[in-house]
């Protein structure tokens, strides 16, 4: 059930907003206003800090052994699992989600917290305990107040990678959700709170979409605020950069896990039908709004134009429809504005020389939301601006190429690329080509069979790991060295 307002969530209560606002938000299937949300400020990132480093200092959290810890994490994925129904049902209202892939990011959600539970149970387990002969202990305390800071796309899941390593380290947390999809973070706060997770460990504070809001908005409160230590930030690269400048001049470390477009490199001699599964799926899964998704096709020469028809051919038998329907492939998109920066592109794009192959506009049969056709656009060239948008949305580029080389530079020239697809049959190519591509990770002949959002080597080189690993966990901690003299060892005397 769909309250009236959506509030915050400070010291384990719903809270109306300090600037005593609301905002309104739609359902992006009908442009309708479904729930009003309280408009974030500076002062209630405060207030919402205030109750973490309460909870960090006098709570139990921070101070409980792993194994404790670890129970109250796989309570957490169990109540996702009760509650997957939900969950999805909220995401497909908030963010366009086909209810069948929005079911399938709630059960990755739930894996996040449990994998997270397995791994410091099983660091504790294997950790060796202090004797009185021991010349030193590394030990990891949690780290303090941390910042999340995650986006629409794919909410829940979003806010559960970020979560669950945070939560595993002893950390308390303020999170900012996207404005724009708040429902899935109302659920989380009730479904941590009746897994027994305690008052003022997770915070949530929402953004603001009104216009007279004074003051810096929550996120930017939120990586200003002296008493958070660690940021976590999951989004567009653009946001990214200017959350790492801000994070940078207020001396916060920061994760950032940025949002991008993923080359789909297909050769003459691939196999084309599993090519063009593979390159549909990752362009148009999850309403084209992943941050793997392959949105860039470059198609070697001699099967280039044939490549372009079956693209084509397959996406307009694509099912376009209401998120709630099961039958539905692609929802609308999450917002208005988001339709509209995608109609442009497609516009642009069409000006600058691209040829429209397939969808560019909204499905005759759904005159209202923001539905807009699966779109192939053909013939595109690196110096088009569609070439360097990063797409959000259902629209997939197809670029053509004449050599293995430039096959690479075309590869390298897509902006913010997490991975990389490769489709040939020479295992040769695959493994020369592979290294010179820039990408965090490559799929050789094969579209992610795990569900890329949620592998932790996928991300910009040189930021650190996010999502529920060791390298995620470890981001949230501080690490301290206790030094034990060994016997009576001579202390020197000044002046003795």
């Amino acid at each position: 059930m769909v309250p009236e307002t959506v509030e915050h969530f400070i010291g384990g209560r719903h809270v109306r907003s300090a600037f005593l606002k609301s905002f309104g938000v739609a359902d992006p299937a009908t442009g309708k206003e479904y729930a009003q949300v309280a408009v974030g400020i500076a002062g209630d990132i405060n207030q919402a800090v205030l109750a973490a480093q309460a909870a960090l200092d006098t709570g139990p959290w921070s101070g409980i052994a792993a194994a404790d810890r670890a129970t109250v994490l796989t309570a957490i994925s169990d109540e996702i699992s009760s509650h997957a129904r939900d969950i999805a049902a909220a995401e497909a209202l908030g963010s366009g989600l086909p209810i069948g892939q929005a079911s399938e990011q709630t059960a990755w959600a739930s894996q996040q917290f449990r994998l997270a539970a397995d791994l410091i149970t099983a660091r504790a387990t294997h950790e060796d305990p202090p004797t009185e002969c021991s010349a030193s202990r590394v030990a990891a305390r949690p780290a303090g107040v941390v910042g999340l800071i995650t986006p629409w796309r794919t909410p829940f899941l979003s806010q559960a990678r970020a979560l669950a390593p945070a939560l595993a380290a002893g950390c308390t947390v303020v999170l900012k959700p996207d404005e724009w999809a708040p429902l899935p973070a109302m659920l989380l706060a009730d479904i941590t709170t009746t897994a027994g997770l305690p008052d003022g460990v997770v915070n949530i504070v929402h953004g603001s979409l009104h216009q007279r809001a004074p003051g810096t908005q929550a996120r930017d409160a939120l990586i200003a605020h002296p008493s958070v230590v660690r940021l976590s930030f999951a989004g567009e690269a653009a946001t990214g950069q200017q959350v790492a400048v801000d994070a940078a001049r207020h001396g916060k470390h920061l994760s950032a896990d940025l949002a991008g477009n993923s080359p789909c490199l297909i050769f003459a001699d691939a196999d084309l039908d599993r090519a063009t599964d593979s390159a549909l799926f990752g362009a148009f899964a999850l309403n084209g709004q992943r941050r793997t998704a392959s949105s860039a096709i470059l198609a070697e020469r001699p099967v280039y134009e044939g490549l372009v028809r079956r693209l084509a051919r397959r996406a307009d038998r694509i099912r376009v429809g209401a998120p709630a329907d099961p039958a539905t492939q692609i929802g609308p998109l999450v917002h208005a504005e988001q339709h509209d920066k995608m109609s442009t592109c497609v516009r642009v794009a069409i000006r600058d020389g691209a040829r429209l192959a397939a969808g560019g506009r909204r499905p005759a049969d759904l005159p209202e939301g923001n539905y807009l056709a699966p779109t192939v656009l053909a013939d595109v060239t690196p110096s088009m601006q569609i070439f360097q948008e990063q797409i959000c949305g259902p629209v997939l580029r197809v670029t053509p190429f004449d050599t293995d080389d430039e096959a690479v530079a075309l590869a390298n020239a897509v902006p913010c690329p997490l991975v990389a697809y490769v489709w040939t049959a020479d295992s040769k190519r695959a493994r020369r080509l592979a290294p010179a591509v820039k990408s965090a990770s490559i799929w050789l002949n094969s579209h992610n069979p795990l569900d890329v959002q949620t592998q932790p080597a996928d991300r910009v080189p040189g930021q650190p790991s996010g999502p529920a690993t060791y390298a995620g966990i470890d981001f949230y901690t501080q690490r301290q060295t206790m030094r034990i003299a060994d016997g009576d060892t001579p202390v020197p005397q000044f002046g003795g």
